[in-house]
Parts: structure tokens; sequence; C-alpha cells
């Protein structure tokens, strides 16, 4: 009886750790593609600027440039969350990888952070200071850091779907780097990172979309060319940025049928192995998750995008469970499979309503048109559809690997703190959830006041001859 209740509490401490991990990482990850595809456009409008010596593309720099620094502040805080918990809910995990992290995350904190704090101030503060040139290489290397910074993350991540370049030390029982290169090359990094970058530019793109529409709107007459420049810009960007998620996810569906067989039949609700495999539309399966019971499916389509051929075999959850059974001893190696079948299929419909969003946009627009009220409540989640979508793509990506924290290595919930208790992990889950309600806040006040402000009080041209003896300052 003993037994039972410190198996029953485990898995309650199992349970709230996982709860507090999606929560902080799902918060944390709203401003990530932000910060990556913002900072990028930012850089390319003052290029612009810079090129072309017009106005609007100076004060848009300044204008979007602000949002960008607002979000990259809430990001770093609310990332720094993320390595706390390694340590006070995920002690086991963290000694079993670190080895294998100690590289990717050293080289993302010494060179890719490095990159991004130091010419972050230098851009802010070079306004009224640094040549021209010089400062809008400022602002590209902290877009190189940025996109650094991503790589690294997910070459760690993706060591987590796919290891190698590793052995595994049984008397420490931990993984230990072997190949470093191997790791920063892996194939699932490969495919996960561009997918990933464009992923972030939909959500730029359109963020950038949807401030413009609100001026053009709310304050018609009011720097006009500029914010339908901005409009344009950002519809074109979730475009082009939507045929690069699709061709890269694409790549990534088959990478991943290769080296997560169980994730791909999931998100399709395969329960047994098919060839051809048909794509599923809807399915709904047994409550234990064991058969499908009805579907509506596209014939062919599965193998193509799981192999690349229309004739390939997919392999279906019930046979990959028997041998995950044979090859890792007893248990379920199921993920949950309706939060895996869904996100996938949210993923992508999200992802495409806001790429058709922006079409319309872009068509609505043309030759001089003024965006009106009706679009405006069409393209009124715009700038929120690719995030969510984005999310969604990330609960999908980490749920689907369950039960396992390291692909084929470490279970779940071998990888849990075990001297952290319920109440512990419950009381650390309330402060952190109550404190992000509050930075939520906090953020959302701060980017709709600076929104509201719209480009005037930008400072001066940084070439005017008075802004020598100016203070060194961000203005705007």
């Amino acid at each position: 009886m003993p037994g039972k209740h410190v198996r029953k509490a485990l898995m309650d401490t199992l349970d709230l750790a996982r709860w507090q991990f999606a929560i902080t990482t799902v918060y944390h990850f709203f401003f990530v593609p932000v910060t990556i595809s913002l900072v990028a456009i930012t850089a390319g409008l003052q290029t612009a600027w810079y090129r072309t010596g017009k106005d609007k593309y100076l004060r848009l720099t300044k204008f979007y440039g602000k949002l960008f620094l607002i979000n990259i502040a809430m990001g770093v805080v609310t990332g720094l969350v993320q390595e706390f918990q390694f340590g006070m809910n995920w002690s086991d995990y963290s000694r079993f990888v670190g080895d294998v992290f100690g590289a990717p995350l050293a080289l993302e904190g010494l060179l890719a952070f490095f990159l991004e704090s130091t010419f972050i101030g230098l851009w802010i503060f070079g306004w009224d200071r640094l040549p021209k040139k010089v400062h809008l290489a400022c602002i590209w290397m902290v877009v190189l850091g940025t996109q650094l910074s991503a790589y690294f993350i997910l070459a760690a991540n993706s060591w987590m779907q796919n290891p190698v370049g590793f052995r595994y030390n049984a008397e420490r029982g931990r993984a230990e780097l072997t190949d470093i290169w191997a790791v920063l090359t892996n194939k699932v990094v490969l495919v996960t990172y561009p997918h990933t970058i464009f992923a972030a530019f939909m959500v730029g793109g359109a963020f950038v979309a949807g401030v413009a529409i609100w001026h053009l709107v709310r304050r018609p007459g009011v720097d006009t060319g500029a914010f339908r420049t901005a409009l344009r810009l950002g519809a074109v960007i979730v475009i082009a940025a939507g045929a690069g998620v699709a061709v890269s996810g694409d790549q990534q569906g088959k990478v991943m049928t290769e080296v997560q067989p169980m994730k791909m039949a999931a998100a399709e609700a395969l329960y047994e192995s098919e060839k051809p495999a048909s794509f599923s539309i809807l399915t709904v399966g047994t409550l234990d998750g064991s058969r499908e019971l009805y579907s509506v499916k596209v014939p062919y389509l599965l193998s193509f995008l799981a192999t690349g051929h229309f004739q390939g075999e997919v392999q279906g959850i019930n046979p990959l469970q028997q041998s995950y059974e044979k090859l890792y001893g007893p248990g379920s190696y199921k993920p949950n499979i309706p939060l895996t079948y869904w996100t996938f299929r949210l993923m992508i419909g999200v992802g495409m309503t806001s790429a058709a969003l922006a079409v319309l946009l872009l068509w609505a627009t043309r030759r001089g048109r003024a965006p009106n009220r009706l679009l405006v409540w069409l393209a009124l989640p715009l700038p929120l559809l690719p995030l969510f979508a984005n999310v969604f793509g990330w609960v999908f990506t980490e749920t689907g690997r369950q039960p396992w924290l390291v692909f084929g290595l470490l279970p779940t919930s071998a990888g849990v703190s075990p001297g952290t208790t319920s109440g512990e992990v419950l009381t650390s889950l309330i402060g952190f959830t109550l404190l992000y309600g509050v930075l939520a806040l906090v953020e959302t006040k701060l980017m709709f006041r600076t929104i509201r402000g719209g480009l005037a009080g930008t400072s001066p041209e940084p070439d005017e001859p008075d802004a020598a003896g100016k203070p060194l300052s961000f203005a705007y």
C-alpha cells in the first residue's frame, strides 16, 4: 500500500511538473517568433531607408523597432524561467543530457546572445553617434544573433527527437557527447530550422500588417503612405513565408516519419499500417486510442507526405506499439493521440488561413485601394493566427514525442527531480502563472500604447547638424 501512495505522489509531481513546463514554455514561445522575424523586418526597413533616403522607411524602422525591443525584453525575462525549471523540476533530465546540451547551449549563450545583447545596445544608443552604415550593420548583427540563437536551441531540441553524436555511459547513467558536429548537423535540425524560421516570419509579417491596418482604418489620412507600405510588405512576407513553411514542412514530415514513426502515425490517427496510406481529414477513434471508428480520408496523400512516394508504406500505431514493447520493454509508447492529431491539423489549418487572409489583403489594397472596414474585420485575427499556428506546431512536436524526453533513451517519468514534492511544484506553478499574468498585462499595455502612438514623435535623422550634441538616447 505505501508503494501505491509513493507511485501516486510521483505521478502527481510528474504531471504538475509537465503542466508547469508546458505553461511557461508556451507563454515564452509567444515572444520567440515575433522577436526572430520583427528584428529582421526592422533591419530590412532600415536598409530601405539607407538605400532610398525616404523618410517613411526611417519612421517605420523606429516604430516597429520599438515594438521589437518591448517584445525581446519580455522574451528574455520569460525565457529565464525555462532554465530554472531544469534544476528545480527536471534535475534527472538535466544530469542525463547535460554533457550533450552543454555545447550547443554554451554556443548560444557565448556567441548568439553576445551578438544580440551587444549590438542591440549599439543600435539603440547609436542613432546619434554612429555612421549610417555602421549603425545599419549593428541591427543586421542582431539579426544574425537571433538566427544563431534559434539554430543552437533547435539543435539541442532536435537531439531530443533524434539523439546522435553521443555514447551512453551506463556507469554514470547519462549521455556523453562524442561528436558536436553530428549534433549541429542532425537531420532533424536541418529541416526543423528553416520550418521554424519561415513560421516565425509568418508571425512577424502578420503583426506588421495587422498594426498597419489598424492605423489605416482608425486614423485615416495619418501616415497613410507609410502604413500602406507596411501593410503590403507584411502581407507579402506572410505569403512568401507560408510557401516556405509548406515546402520545409513537407521535408520535415518525411524526416519525422523516418526517425519518429509513432509521431507520424499519431498525427494521422493511423492505427494499422497502410500501403498506400491515406491522409485523414477527420478520424474518430475509440476512447482508449486503440482503433479507428470513423474517418474521412484522401487516398495516397499520406504515403506521399511521409515517404515521397504515392505507394509508400506508413507504419500504424498498433504495430509500432508492439515493436516498441519488444525493443524497450512493457508499457505504452503511444502519445496522446487526440492532442497530437488535432494540434497537427490546427497547425496546418490556421497557418493556411493566415496565408489566405494575406492574399486577400494584398488583392484588396492593389492599385492604391484603401482597406475597408469589412476587410478589417476579416483581417482582425491575422496577427494572432500564425502565432497560434506556431504554438500548435510546438505542442504537436513535444507531445508527439511522448512518453520520451529523449526519444528511445529517457522516458519523461525518469527525468523529474526525485526530491521535488507535488506541493513545491504546485506552489511554483501558481506563482509563475500569476507572474506571467501580470507580465501579460504589462506587455499588452506597452504594445498597445506604442501602437496607438503611431509614427509621430520620431527622433531626427542621424545626420542632421544638431544631432551630434544630443545625449546618447533612443528617442521616439
